[in-house]
């Protein structure tokens, strides 16, 4: 199959604050695409197709863990910051992290299986 990978873009206000928040408190390693545009490693990766709700259809971002209880805790101790607890979905437990820049993406524990594990 032609398809490698998965190339996402985090849209910011403050894009070098959020890069230094990916490297420092994430620890996610990292190449200088030219000029200052790094790119990110990430874990793999996994899509799912939801009905919109919206006319255009939209896209959310959430870094996945095992226990967003010790995640949520584990980040914390970096001076993350949170939307609040976690909430109990049918398909998982999730919360927002606040980026320096202002810009939110979810923590997302599954309770579904994955194709990844």
């Amino acid at each position: 199959m032609a398809i490698t990978g998965i190339h996402a873009i985090l849209y910011t206000h403050d894009a070098e604050s959020d890069r230094a928040w990916l490297a420092e408190v994430l620890g996610l390693e990292s190449v200088d695409a030219g000029g200052g545009w790094l790119v990110f490693a990430l874990p793999p990766a996994e899509l799912a197709a939801h009905p919109a709700s919206s006319q255009g259809g939209d896209v959310d971002l959430y870094l996945m863990c095992d226990d967003i209880e010790a995640t949520m805790d584990e980040l914390r101790d970096k001076g993350v910051a949170f939307d609040g607890p976690p909430t109990d979905q049918r398909w998982g437990r999730t919360t927002k992290i606040a980026l320096p820049s202002g810009a939110r993406i979810g923590l997302y524990e599954p309770r579904h299986a994955s194709p990844l594990f």
